[in-house]
Formats: structure tokens, sequence, C-alpha cells
């Protein structure tokens, strides 16, 4: 039965039970509805819910083709080393949260923490090294490492799935 909470109405709501619908004249005007979700105690993925690296990869492969094929050009490089990273940094969070819509969307991973690192850089000949090192449970989280590279930038995605219990 719902409950009256410091001027807002206070809504439980179950995993399998359904709990009685809150009448219209019970909420007064203004009044917010509070939804207080409780522990489901669901404390491993289901297969299907799992963070699979294999099929984050290929939506990771898509995104950055589909958001870098055609735009890193030399103008635009020039125009980067000129008047600083602003175009670079935009564009990375851009990825990022693109990357991050996109697996949680098509993989169906809702309990999962997603956790996007995008590092950009200009092809000059030279070497680069990106590593990193996570303290996580091995049967459940997981991460998947995507580059991308054109004739003038290169582009290392990192993805992190942490399963959220």
């Amino acid at each position: 039965m719902p409950g009256i909470l410091k001027g807002s109405l206070l809504h439980y709501q179950l995993q399998e039970i359904d709990m009685t619908t809150i009448n219209e004249e019970q909420i007064r005007p203004g009044q917010k509805v509070i939804d207080v979700l409780l522990p489901t105690y669901i404390l491993k993925p289901s297969e299907e819910e799992k963070f699979y690296p294999s099929q984050a990869k290929q939506v990771i492969e898509d995104v950055l083709k589909q958001e870098l094929d055609g735009k890193a050009d030399e103008k635009w490089i020039d125009d980067w080393m000129e008047y600083g990273g602003d175009d670079f940094e935009l564009l990375s969070k851009n990825l990022a949260e693109t990357i991050k819509s996109k697996c949680k969307e098509i993989l169906n991973i809702q309990r999962y923490k997603l956790i996007v690192q995008i590092t950009i850089g200009q092809m000059k000949d030279q070497g680069a090294c990106i590593t990193s090192r996570c303290l996580w449970n091995t049967s459940h989280d997981n991460y998947v490492s995507v580059s991308y590279k054109n004739r003038h930038i290169w582009v290392c995605a990192l993805v992190f799935g942490l399963y959220a219990d």
C-alpha cells in the first residue's frame, strides 16, 4: 500500500509482484511520485545479458567507421595542429557517448556499467602503447579493444563492461 513521505507519494514496485495502481485522487497537484525499486538479488547475468566482447567489437567497429570515414582529412589535422585540440576533444567525447549508447541498446546489457576510453592520435610514424589494469569479477566482467586508422589519424577505443548486481 502506498504511503506518504514528506509531501511525496511513495510507491513500492516489486519485480514479480504486481502492486495495486495508484488512483488519480491519491496524488495531489505538484506531488512527486517516488518509485522505490527493491533489490532483485540477481547476482549474475543471464546468458542473453552477458557482455560478449565479440559482439561489442562489431558494434564499436561500425560506430567508428560511421563516425570517422571521410571526416578526418589533411585540412582537419592541420587545423588541429594550428588551433588546438578542441575538435578532437569533442570528437572523442561524442565517440564515447555514441559507443556507450549503441552497446547498451544493441547488446541488451542494461545491468552493466560501461566505461569507454577513446584515444586519438595523428599518424606521424611514431609508436604508441595503451595499457590498462582492472580488478573485477572474471566470470561476468570483460573488455574489448578496437583500433581504427586511416592515412591521417588512429583511434583506439577501450570498452569495459562491469556487471552491476
